[in-house]
This record gives structure tokens, C-alpha cells and sequence, in this order.
């Protein structure tokens, strides 16, 4: 039965049913014995209705306008023991022009002579629900969003210079939430180096509200060390001074590592680049200049017409033959210094190779009179290809007996030293030296010689310097006349 709001209401209340009304909320009423059901106009105004358009009964509003998912939770509203006990729930009802809306339903049980009744009312909060879903919505996209980028949010305040972090902070932390962090406990996670830089630019942001963008190294509780960006922004007040600095940390380990690959990748290549186009230089130099000499003599040949000019041509094409093999021959050492990059590195000790080559050179060194000392204590073994360290030192120590001074006795030193990850080999001789102002580009340069030896061939050096610089590491030398020579190689 369809009541119309004047009607739901005794006359002595007709005067509060128009004030209800006016305020577009609904008011119902259930009699549990008879089933009979009352609703105020302002029931059928705040659903779109006029009285009289829906039918007024309890199965009519359960399963024409109540949303079906909503049914249990307004059964158990109205279905209170407990008489005045007022129960509230939020439920959707289906509106005549805008579909489902969101309702409060206020019910309270209370008894009519004995009889047990139900009143209600109904406010319609669908604005004010869908606001809230959708806050709750962005939120959860928010925080969502922060997760998936490893994003985390904190704030300082300045007078007190307290710090509040986010969830989401913690997690990089990888701290209980619950947990209260100073800021000068917070600035402790960063590794030791990088923490004068986090506090300058805090600091900075504070005197001179200067916002901050860092890329640190930080350590979490769990001892997980990783990348991470540290950004800053000062929020100031009326008189332009900093009162706030809010900023993100995020874990951009992943992303910074591929970075610190991609560059070294960039630089091996750029230093494989500048080998090639040297190596390329060398070949058309150098075989160019056998081919041009290889192809007068030949025609020298041709042209000559007594037997001894044609023997003495032929010795001189068959020293260039000699000499064109010997340039192939250090021009596929070269080439194989880069095909054996890929060789297996092993754990060798420094004595026991350097005493290898040594023994490989006990006659020349028996020839020179030479002194060697060397130490290793500092650094015994390294992993390396063997070939390689065998070479370099073959090469430093062949040389250091070959540029001797002849007016003293030889003297060759040989050291390792480690520094931090990085290991050091010191090889220093009491030699004739090296014009550092006039040779020094040309130090480390194939056949390049420095001094009138006739066995000199300028293609020692070249070659270590490639195993070197093939195995990561550099070489320099440092050099004076009549002095000696000392070579610093960092092999790794």
C-alpha cells in the first residue's frame, strides 16, 4: 500500500513530516506482525518517485529496489533483538532516473502496545560515497603505483627537524613501520662515502631552499646494499624560509647498475675502437712498406743482367721476405691477445711465476750481473691468464737487462701492492731511461725504439701494453735519462 507523507505522520506531526520531507530524506516504518509497510513522501522524493508510482511493500522494496548484494547487510539492521538499539548501515536502491544510488539506512526497533515495530530513515550520500571511493581508489593506485616503482615518500620538519616516513620507505629501509626514525639515523643507511653529501644537501635545502636530486649508495638493515635516488624539495613559508623538505627515496638499483654496464660497455668498446683503428694502422704501414720494397726488388731483379747483381738483389728479397714474416707473425700475436680474452683466468702467485721467467733468463741475467729483488707479500696471487702474466713479466724484465747501464751494476726491482679492489704491480730498473720529452707518446707504440741497441725490435712493449689494457687494467711509465725507469701497471 502506497501512503502518501501526510498520511505517514499523526496530525500533531504533520508540521516535522513537511520539515523532513524538505530535507530529501525518507522515512519508513514495519510492522513485523502484520508486515504492513509505511513510507513517507520524502521515501519515494529521495528515490525519484512520486507516492503512488512503486508499490509500498516489504517484498516490493527487498526485491525491486534494494541491489541484491546489499540484502544482508540491511537484513541483519533490521533484524535487531534489542529494542531502541540503533543500527546504520549503507545500502544502494534503485532510483526511477539515476539507477543505483548509495543510501544511509538508520534503523531502530521499538514496540507499539506490544507490538514489535521497525522505523528507519533514508539520506541519500551518493555523492559523498562516490568521493570516497574514488579517494580510496587513488590511494590504492597511489601506493600501487609506489610499489611497482619502488617509490617511497618522507618529509622533514624543519623547527623540530623530526623525520616521517612512508610505508613504502620502511620497505627500502627494510625496517618495522612502527619504528620512529631520527634523521640522523635515517642518513646512516647511505654508505659511509656518500653520507657528507646527503647532509650537505640537506643542509642546503634548509639555508638556501636549493632542491636536491641524488643517485647514493644505500645499505638496509638486512645488509642489502643498492642504488638509490634521494630527491628534495624545500616547501617555504611567507617569509621565503624553509619550514618542510619533502622529496621521494627510491631503490634504482636495477636501473643504475644496467647504466654502469651500458657505460662500460661503451668505453670497452671505444678502447677496442682505438686498438682496431691502431692495429689497422700497423697492418697498412708496415706491410705496405714490405710489399712496396718486396716489389722494386723484384723488379730490380728483373731488370739486373749480371749473375752477382741478381744474387745480391735476391739476399736483399730475401731479408724482406725474413722481416714481412716477422711483421705477420707480431701482428698475429696481436690478434690473439684479443682472441684469448676469453681464455679461463686462474689464481697464480706472482713469486712463482716471476721465478719462472727468472729461471727462463738465468743467462742473460748471469751475462749482466744483474741484481733482482722483488716482493709479493702484499699482494701473492692474482687471477689472471698465465700466458699473460708470463709475458709481461718476460718482457719488463728482458728489457730492463737489455737498456742496462754500463757503468753500474744492474738493479731490478719488482712489487705488488693492492688498493682497496685494484692490484698494483710496481717493476723499476737502475737503466739508461727514456727521453720521456721526446718518446714519451711513443713509449707503448709497435717498433717504435728509443736507443741505438741493434736488437731492438719496439715490439715488447706494445704487446704487454695490449694484454694489459685487454684484461681491464693500465700502464704507465715514468722515466729519466741515466736514471732508470719505472713502470706502474694496474693489472686489475
Amino acid at each position: 500500500m502506497s501512503i502518501e507523507g501526510n498520511n505517514f505522520y499523526s496530525d500533531d506531526a504533520s508540521h516535522l513530516a513537511q520539515i523532513i520531507d524538505q530535507i530529501n530524506a525518507g522515512i519508513w516504518e514495519y510492522n513485523v506482525n502484520t508486515k504492513e509497510v509505511k513510507w513517507s513522501a520524502g521515501f519515494y522524493a529521495v528515490l525519484g518517485y512520486k507516492p503512488g508510482e512503486i508499490e509500498c511493500s516489504y517484498s516490493s522494496f527487498l526485491d525491486d529496489l534494494l541491489y541484491h548484494h546489499d540484502k544482508p547487510a540491511f537484513l541483519k539492521a533490521i533484524q535487531s533483538r534489542t529494542p531502541d538499539q540503533t543500527n546504520t548501515v549503507e545500502i544502494r536502491l534503485l532510483t526511477k532516473a539515476n539507477g543505483y544510488q548509495w543510501f544511509e539506512s538508520v534503523t531502530k526497533k521499538w514496540e507499539d502496545n506490544g507490538i514489535p515495530k521497525y522505523t528507519g530513515s533514508l539520506i541519500n550520500i551518493n555523492k559523498a560515497k562516490l568521493l570516497g571511493l574514488r579517494s580510496a581508489q587513488n590511494d590504492f593506485l597511489f601506493n600501487e603505483t609506489g610499489t611497482i616503482a619502488k617509490i617511497s615518500g618522507f618529509d622533514i620538519d624543519v623547527p623540530t627537524m623530526s623525520l616521517s616516513l612512508s610505508k613504502e620507505a620502511f620497505d627500502i629501509y627494510e625496517l618495522n613501520d612502527q619504528l620512529k626514525l631520527s634523521l640522523e639515523e635515517a642518513v646512516s643507511f647511505f654508505e659511509p662515502q656518500y653520507r657528507p653529501v646527503v647532509n650537505e644537501a640537506i643542509e642546503n635545502a634548509i639555508k638556501f631552499c636549493k632542491p636536491y636530486d641524488l643517485e647514493v649508495l644505500f645499505r638496509s638493515a638486512k645488509n642489502n646494499v643498492f642504488w638509490v635516488r634521494a630527491k628534495g624539495l624545500p616547501i617555504i613559508d611567507d617569509y621565503g624560509k624553509c619550514v618542510k623538505i619533502r622529496g621521494i627515496l627510491q631503490d634504482i638499483d636495477s636501473i643504475k647498475k644496467k647504466g654502469i654496464a651500458l657505460q662500460t660497455s661503451i668505453s670497452s668498446l671505444n678502447d677496442q675502437n682505438k686498438r682496431l683503428q691502431n692495429f689497422a694502422y700497423i697492418v697498412s704501414h708496415n706491410l705496405r712498406s714490405h710489399s712496396g720494397n718486396l716489389r722494386f726488388m723484384v723488379n730490380l731483379h728483373e731488370e739486373s743482367e749480371s749473375a752477382d747483381d741478381r744474387a745480391e738483389v735476391f739476399a736483399h728479397i730475401k731479408s724482406i721476405s725474413d722481416s714481412l714474416s716477422q711483421t705477420i707473425e707480431h701482428l698475429n700475436e696481436i690478434v690473439m691477445i684479443h682472441t684469448d680474452i676469453d681464455k679461463e683466468r686462474k689464481a697464480l702467485s706472482f713469486e712463482e711465476v716471476f721465478k719462472n721467467v727468472m729461471s727462463a733468463l738465468q743467462n742473460n741475467i748471469d751475462a749482466t750481473d744483474a741484481k733482482i729483488e722483488y716482493d709479493f707479500t702484499q699482494c701473492p696471487v692474482i687471477e689472471y691468464i698465465p700466458a699473460y702474466l708470463e709475458s709481461i713479466f718476460q718482457n719488463l724484465l728482458t728489457n730492463a737487462l737489455k737498456y742496462r747501464h754500463m757503468e753500474r751494476q744492474p738493479l731490478i726491482t719488482c712489487r705488488t701492492i693492492k688498493d682497496h679492489n685494484h692490484i698494483y704491480m710496481l717493476f723499476e730498473d737502475n737503466g739508461i731511461g727514456i727521453d720521456m720529452e721526446r718518446y714519451g707518446d711513443k713509449v707503448f707504440g709497435m717498433y717504435k725504439t728509443f736507443h741505438q741497441n741493434t736488437d731492438a725490435k719496439g715490439i715488447g712493449l706494445f704487446i704487454t701494453r695490449n694484454q694489459i689494457e685487454s684484461m681491464g687494467g693500465t700502464i704507465k711509465v715514468d722515466s729519466t735519462v741515466n736514471v732508470g725507469t719505472k713502470f706502474t701497471i694496474r693489472l686489475v
